[in-house]
């Protein structure tokens, strides 16, 4: 039988040897048979947690020229705020107002690689309009990406390899990422008098690097993801936690052992008010190849825990009935993560893409073109390039 909720797992439990092998059997199971979890008592301060709702609720109140002062489009690092619908997943635009911000680094060399252009200072919206909002932000994406590394390395443990299995594709100062979204309702959409009975927040897709980690700022729900026999199950908010999502790249790097799991995000309801989410996507490093996951990757993961996860889909018919076919390999446009993120990036952001990467965007739109041109089945298989077709993004 498929998963109908989604586990809730305490982290505190894989700090004290004596409760560790319960806590990493029950992330085995999580890993294997959902690939999404709810993690409470990560060891964020509580005062820091508010700090970082309240200040990215209230970015969304600054004056929109405060805001357009730091527009994604001004810079080629597609780091800083995207306007309303102005980003699209599935071919669908999402209605959702965000800012994008990194763990921050310097301007890259003029020789370095263009994908490097995505390791970048932040468009920090100024002190004069959100005094706290840089200190806080700062803090926080510092100890979430610590956090990730160890979460990490429990994900490598649950499922009998070294907890330094994925250390190699960490690099020294790892760039991690963070949006602040804001989904305004259907009424605020114009969308609540056409007949439309949703709106899509953020259309069905798998992240695509290795986990990333959701704060639901606010008590509405419209987070889903989709089990193997293809419902939709409820993610609401729990207070105290963050849901982890497994991105495609960990499922290549497990051999399928973990498992990555589509999901989206549908619009408030007409009169519930906006949903806000801080999304903290863990990084890797960008030069990694494509035939380095295959070819090395994290080492064989044991067979008997590979037979495990055959068991699962077993269970469930054989297969996945999930709506996003999974496709990280070699053989795309893209050699390496930074080459296949830069690319999706344009995708997403093609405003971005025309201001400072219009080659890349005119070669997706003539790969789109043509895939329109071939069969239905192509055509269900839209390009997206963290391989060749399926959408990998970043959004909750």
């Amino acid at each position: 039988m498929s998963f109908t909720s989604v586990p809730i797992l305490d982290l505190a439990l894989a700090r004290d040897p004596q409760t560790k092998p319960l806590f990493l059997a029950d992330l085995r199971h999580a890993l294997m048979e959902v690939g999404f979890l709810y993690l409470k008592n990560v060891g964020i301060p509580d005062e820091l947690w508010q700090k970082v709702i309240s200040e990215g609720i209230a970015f969304f109140d600054i004056p929109k020229e405060e805001k357009l002062k730091i527009e994604m489009k001004n810079a080629p690092s597609f780091l800083g705020y995207s306007q309303l619908s102005a980003e699209i997943t599935a071919g669908k635009i999402d209605h959702r107002e965000q800012i994008d911000l990194s763990t921050e680094h310097a301007v890259p060399a003029a020789t370095a690689p263009r994908y490097e252009n995505l390791l970048a200072p932040n468009q920090w919206p100024s002190p004069a309009v959100l005094p706290d909002f840089r200190a806080v932000y700062t803090d926080y994406m510092q100890r979430m990406g610590a956090i990730s590394i160890e979460f990490t390395s429990l994900i490598a443990e649950a499922i009998d390899l070294p907890a330094h299995a994925f250390d190699r594709y960490f690099d020294a100062d790892q760039q991690h990422k963070l949006k602040i979204v804001k989904y305004p309702d259907v009424s605020e959409l114009g969308l609540a008098g056409d007949g439309a009975a949703e709106g899509q927040g953020v259309g069905p897709h798998k992240d695509s690097m290795l986990t990333s980690y959701l704060l639901q700022a606010s008590g509405h729900r419209g987070l889903q993801v989709q089990n193997m026999q293809g419902r939709w199950i409820d993610c609401p908010p729990v207070p105290g936690t963050l849901v982890v999502a497994i991105g495609q790249g960990m499922e290549a790097l497990t051999q399928g052992v973990c498992a990555s799991t589509t999901h989206r995000v549908l619009s408030p309801a007409a009169g519930a008010g906006a949903r806000f989410s801080i999304p903290f996507f863990q990084g890797v490093r960008a030069s990694t190849t494509f035939e380095e996951l295959e070819g090395v990757g994290v080492g064989q993961v044991p067979e008997g825990v590979r037979r495990l996860r055959l068991e699962v889909l077993a269970a469930n018919g054989g297969s996945r009935l999930d709506d996003v076919e999974f496709t990280f390999r070699k053989g795309g446009a893209a050699a390496t993560l930074g080459e296949a993120t830069l690319r999706n990036r344009v995708k997403s952001h093609p405003d971005v893409g025309e201001a400072w990467y219009p080659d890349i965007l005119r070669d997706i739109r003539e790969q789109q073109a043509r895939e329109r041109q071939g069969t239905a089945a192509a055509a269900r298989d839209e390009a997206v390039d963290v391989g060749t077709q399926a959408q990998a993004v970043e959004a909750h």
